[in-house]
């Protein structure tokens, strides 16, 4: 909040306009155990991707060991990584994802 002298000489706060909640990237990392198609179901199941965008995400994180499954609001974006992990270890997967600032 920003403080502002009236005429009066009374201080005053006056909120900014609302901005938009800092948006943070989910970020999935490869790893030699966790299978191709798990990481496509995950895409879609927790992220909401098309067929088609989970793969391309799958195959960045293959070829480049890193890819963005996301973009949300920090607890939004703290939520998924934490439900995929929790699936992965269910299935004996060691896949990691991060949460990092945009």
């Amino acid at each position: 909040m920003e403080k502002k002298q009236t005429q009066t000489g009374k201080t005053t706060q006056v909120r900014e306009k609302n901005q938009e909640p800092q948006e943070y990237l989910v970020i999935l990392h490869n790893d030699e155990v966790t299978t191709m198609d798990f990481v496509v179901m995950v895409l879609k199941k927790f992220f909401r991707k098309s067929e088609q965008e989970a793969i391309q995400i799958m195959l960045e994180v293959h070829i480049k060991g890193k890819g963005v499954a996301g973009k949300y609001p920090y607890d939004i974006a703290r939520t998924k990584a934490e439900q995929t992990m929790r699936l992965a270890r269910q299935f004996n997967y060691p896949l990691r994802l991060t949460v990092v600032a945009e």
